[in-house]
């Protein structure tokens, strides 16, 4: 699994393929790091299972659905500032993205996303789907946040001060905690 992280560390930064240049592979192969970390986690806890593949492809298209919001707000600041140009210098795929394309990617990888871990939450913890309109909050209150001018989401460790977000996080840990029991 650790050789996965690196091998997708040089797919994403090292030419010839360098997906970091390519419109949506971009995304996706930054995502796909998401369900690698998750199961280095999941081994050093249990190293005789794997997590189930419905989690790891819900954890990778909602890794893939805040990554393309995050290029959506990159877009829009810097159309609106006059700066594309220097975007574009800075990651090839902006040449071919636009505002439409991005929001419509970040809508299929979230219903992607609900879709798997729909299938996880029915398989292995049917009283967790009790919580999939709380996940569903969870992506209204991202995008909503994607939308905003100069939005957060192009500084992820700004998050925290985004208090609808963070209400909302609480909220769903919150019933989680208490659908375990």
């Amino acid at each position: 699994v650790s050789g996965l992280f690196l091998i997708s560390g040089w797919i994403y930064n090292i030419p010839p393929i360098r997906t970091k240049e390519l419109p949506f592979l971009d995304v996706l192969s930054e995502a796909i790091n998401n369900p690698i970390r998750l199961t280095l986690g999941w081994i050093m806890v249990d190293p005789s299972t794997l997590p189930p593949g419905s989690l790891l492809l819900a954890y990778w298209m909602g890794g893939a659905f805040l990554m393309a919001l995050k290029r959506f707000a990159e877009y829009r600041s810097a159309e609106r500032e006059g700066r594309l140009d220097a975007l574009v210098i800075y990651r090839g795929s902006f040449r071919r993205y636009t505002e439409e394309s991005l929001l419509l990617s970040s809508f299929l990888y979230v219903l992607l996303a609900a879709f798997f871990l729909a299938v996880f939450l029915v398989k292995y913890r049917i009283e967790y789907l009790l919580s999939l309109p709380l996940f569903a909050a969870l992506f209204v209150m991202y995008l909503r946040v994607a939308l905003k001018d100069d939005s957060r989401v192009q500084a992820p460790e700004k998050l925290f001060r985004e208090r609808g977000l963070m209400l909302t996080v609480a909220v769903l840990a919150l019933a989680l905690v208490v659908l375990t029991w």
